[in-house]
């Protein structure tokens, strides 16, 4: 196979979902951690990966760099069908993979890039809190749109765990927080508590987003 894959990521970031995958194919991988948030100097070092200076991006072994995390779980899902992480092109809930992985990535993840430092749009300091607010609201409705439609079985797509699963687990300890998002989509609850106890992932949570006292938040 070549060179191992590389992961430019950060704990508890949108590359944590890729780790999670990556492990579950059992392929090697190499993490490089980055993270843009602490400065310009850890961002700047990200260009020449991603010119947007932002984490995930994944290396693959031809040498082939893929940004956006959707994407890259997609692309993986796909390019490792024995592990069973996505539905098949043929499969009747392969349109409802599709679209539920790019709404996380459009309609929630999306809004971090203001959430995380809202003078990125707003330059008044004193509305900075009120943009946070409005913006977790958003993503707490999205989060109530998504469980009002999906009707999950052992997973959110039926009885096979795929990277969307990993997505939503991964997503919904992010601001509003865990909390809210149960209050949100009380459906979807007990899938990505499942996802967070899955045994297969018990290192990998511990190392890479680990569920401190109060996580929930």
């Amino acid at each position: 196979m070549g060179e191992p894959f590389v992961v430019y990521g950060a704990s508890g970031s949108g590359s944590v979902p890729i780790e999670a995958a990556l492990s579950l194919i059992d392929v090697p991988y190499r993490l490089e951690e980055h993270a843009p948030w602490e400065g310009d100097r850890q961002a700047d070092r990200l260009a020449r990966i991603n010119p947007l200076r932002q984490v995930p991006a994944l290396a693959l072994p031809t040498g082939e760099v893929l940004t956006e995390s959707a994407a890259i779980l997609i692309w993986l899902a796909d390019a490792y069908p024995g592990a069973r992480l996505a539905p098949a092109l043929a499969d009747v809930r392969r349109p409802a993979f599709l679209r539920w992985m790019t709404f996380v990535s459009s309609a929630i993840y999306a809004l971090y890039w203001i959430a995380d430092n809202p003078a990125r749009v707003v330059g008044t300091a004193e509305d900075h809190a009120g943009v946070k607010a409005r913006l977790f609201d958003r993503i707490a409705g999205c989060w109530e749109q998504m469980g009002a439609q999906l009707r999950p079985q052992q997973y959110l797509l039926g009885d096979d765990l795929s990277v969307l699963d990993l997505y939503v687990a991964t997503a919904s300890r992010w601001s509003p927080g865990r909390r809210r998002f149960y209050g949100a989509a009380p459906g979807l609850a007990d899938t990505v508590r499942r996802i967070d106890t899955d045994p297969r992932l018990a290192t990998l949570w511990a190392e890479r987003f680990p569920f401190i006292e109060g996580w929930e938040r």
